[in-house]
């Protein structure tokens, strides 16, 4: 049978923004109920080596880390729950919202974390070689490619800034783009053509990640030629596919303001929504950092901007009283 759930804060999503928030308004006495979604943990638990989040010195594995998180956010008060949610009423406080099994959620305030998801070419190799040199993220994984070929897969801004940050760890970058011109930024373009590390293969389309025999590893992509068919094969050590992400708003259209490419709007530097007491934190609004450290700091304003605001509102009806 259904049940009612009543909260202060209702958090959708349970990577690093939706559980930093919720061990900040648990540590605040305001008993948050966290909907974990579809993948608990977010993108992290698809993640092995995270070498970049502070605090540790060592490497770390993603689905150690977000373990960690679950485990503080329950121990300070944070209420787990396993469901998604398949309808949103933001038209009046509270708010309601129902899950896929039935379940209604009646939340004074929400957080919403649901982040986004690379999107992925679909061909042969990519999801076996995920971790082991396949990565759609050059910022998080571009260290452990130190002095190696990496290959990037893209022709938009996306693509030319995750070659160019690549720069940094290799001096033997590859950009494989579909076709003869980028869409990328003018100015991002200069710079890419400007960098001797750099070349790009165009017109070629991947078909397939290999792996090495008797490895696990990466070692190339065959490619076919997008004009001429002709196939060929690019050795490499790392393969990043960088054609964009796709923010977890579906839910949310019609109901809350998206900017142009899907991405909940905020009021910059809060994580205020135009709705009154719809907070929006992680990747979900964010489509420029994209790390765990940015989503969890999001998480942590998502909590004090809707503890504010429900200061607020107990004392405007206080006084209204």
């Amino acid at each position: 049978m259904p049940t009612t759930h009543h909260t202060k804060m209702l958090i959708l999503g349970s990577g690093p923004a939706g559980l930093s928030a919720a061990i900040y308004a648990a540590r605040a006495g305001m008993q948050p109920i966290v909907v974990q979604g579809l993948q608990p943990g977010g993108q992290l638990t698809i993640t092995t080596d995270v070498e970049n989040y502070p605090g540790f010195a060592e490497v770390i594995q993603g689905p150690w880390l977000m373990e960690q998180m679950t485990a503080q956010a329950t121990h300070v008060g944070a209420s787990m729950i396993w469901d998604t949610i398949v309808d949103v009423d933001l038209s009046q406080r509270p708010f309601r919202l129902t899950g896929d099994g039935g379940d209604v959620y009646v939340a004074e305030t929400l957080v919403i974390a649901t982040g986004a998801q690379a999107k992925w070419l679909g061909v042969p190799g990519e999801q076996e070689l995920g971790g082991k040199g396949v990565s759609a993220c050059a910022t998080c994984d571009g260290f452990f490619y130190r002095g190696k070929k990496v290959v990037v897969i893209g022709g938009g801004n996306t693509a030319v800034e995750e070659a160019l940050y690549l720069t940094n760890h290799s001096d033997d970058v590859t950009l494989i783009h579909r076709r003869d011109t980028l869409r990328a930024e003018k100015i991002l373009q200069d710079r890419l053509h400007a960098n001797p590390k750099i070349k790009v293969l165009w017109n070629k389309k991947v078909d397939r990640f290999v792996a090495g025999e008797g490895t696990a590893g990466l070692v190339g992509v065959d490619l076919i030629d997008t004009v001429t068919g002709e196939a060929s094969h690019e050795r490499t050590d790392g393969g990043f596919v960088a054609i964009g992400h796709s923010p977890s708003t579906e839910l949310f259209k019609g109901k809350l303001p998206l900017d142009a490419d899907g991405y909940l709007a905020v009021t910059p530097g809060t994580s205020l929504t135009a709705v009154p007491g719809v907070f929006a934190a992680g990747d979900v609004t964010d489509k420029v950092y994209r790390q765990a450290i940015t989503a969890a700091g999001m998480g942590c304003m998502a909590a004090l901007d809707a503890e504010r605001f429900l200061a607020e509102a107990e004392y405007h009806a206080m006084v209204d009283a």
